[in-house]
């Protein structure tokens, strides 16, 4: 009983510890929009154009720009609690987790996305949602098992955006960004 409490103790405080790199992180986004709002969204012109030589560029800068203030806050919300629970594996992990999702989340949106632009970090989201799934299911523990838990029952709606929805969102991203976490707990086994 002592080792199960020592375990989420410790959870917390590390959760507690990363809070402040994850505001940094949420604080950056929103201030890469304020940016891109006052300049009357010119950087949307480097998110992801399919199949277009420019629109590589999006592989890297899509996740970090915004159709508006309402597309970041709602996808704000599950990026924080995501990104926190992703960190608990530590810098390493969480930075070759991202690598992973960023690149087949990207590329993937590149080559199989319709036509237009594709930008927000809800292909991200998906990611480090389905990294800690699968992640859960290769290194159980309870902690890890507990995190899967709490992602099914607060982000298990996240599954019907691997679905086809409104003609302005990016369902190819959510699909990708959903293999590159399965892929990044795979290759992290």
């Amino acid at each position: 009983m002592n080792n199960i409490v020592t375990q989420f103790s410790d959870t917390a405080l590390a959760l507690q510890q990363n809070l402040s790199f994850v505001i940094l992180v949420i604080a950056c986004l929103y201030g890469i929009h304020i940016v891109n709002w006052m300049s009357g969204f010119r950087l949307n012109y480097l998110g992801i154009y399919p199949r277009k030589f420019f629109g590589l560029f999006g592989i890297i800068f899509s996740p970090f720009l915004h159709g508006n203030f309402n597309h970041l806050f709602f996808n704000s919300i599950p990026l924080c609690i995501l990104l926190s629970f992703v960190l608990l594996k530590g810098i390493p992990v969480f930075i070759y987790v991202t690598f992973v999702i960023f690149l087949i989340g990207g590329l993937g949106t590149w080559l199989f996305g319709r036509k237009g632009l594709h930008i927000g970090a809800s292909g991200l989201i998906m990611g480090y949602w389905s990294y800690l799934l699968v992640d859960a299911y290769y290194h159980t523990t309870l902690v890890s098992v507990a995190l899967a838990g709490v992602c099914l029952y607060y982000f298990g709606g996240l599954l019907f955006n691997l679905f086809p929805q409104a003609v302005r969102t990016s369902w190819e991203a959510h699909v990708f960004g959903f293999c590159g976490g399965i892929a990044a707990a795979y290759l992290t086994m």
